[in-house]
């Protein structure tokens, strides 16, 4: 077990670096809209096939259930792409980035209220020997939080962008955002 956890960290890692742009993406691209079909994205899709078939024989498969998470990223399929994060943290509770993953595909997806939850959650779940290695998506994690408070909880929006600048103060984004929070 011990081993297919740290195949998964190695998976999602080199996820991040292929998809940091993707995750900025989500925050400024326009989709057509989040009803990509499943059967369109996934039509015919070899990569979603075998592993789904690799894990109707293993369920428990977390390392092949992140693969498969990340195809239905890779297809737009936010549906199936949350359905399977969720059942990766329910096999490893206290493993974050599936939870930052959740939010990655609640946000694209356009369901702002669960993406709050999630990147609530994968805030939560770091444990604090793995800040370091995850700066940059707590920094995102709570710049999507002090943006989406901004209105409704001022104060709270506040600490959120003050930790965001401290894990990236390059990020321009919560650099305007706390400027426009404290004046």
């Amino acid at each position: 077990m011990k081993m297919t956890k740290v195949n998964i960290k190695n998976l999602f890692l080199g996820l991040i670096l292929v998809g940091t742009a993707g995750f900025a993406n989500a925050q400024t691209t326009q989709t057509d809209s989040a009803n990509n079909t499943a059967a369109t994205a996934q039509a015919g899709n070899p990569t979603i096939d075998g592993l789904k078939k690799q894990i109707e024989t293993n369920p428990k498969d977390t390392e092949s259930l992140a693969k498969l998470a990340a195809a239905y990223q890779e297809a737009s399929d936010w549906t199936n792409a949350v359905d399977t994060w969720k059942k990766i943290s329910v096999l490893l509770p206290d493993w974050a980035p599936s939870y930052y993953s959740q939010a990655y595909a609640y946000q694209s997806a356009k369901d702002d209220a669960n993406a709050k939850i999630a990147y609530e959650k994968y805030i939560a779940t770091v444990k604090p020997e793995e800040v370091e290695q995850n700066k940059k998506n707590l920094a995102y994690a709570y710049f999507y939080l002090a943006f989406a408070e901004q209105k409704t909880d001022p104060g709270k929006a506040k600490e959120h962008i003050a930790k965001s600048i401290q894990y990236d103060p390059t990020n321009q984004d919560a650099v305007k955002l706390s400027k426009a929070l404290n004046s």
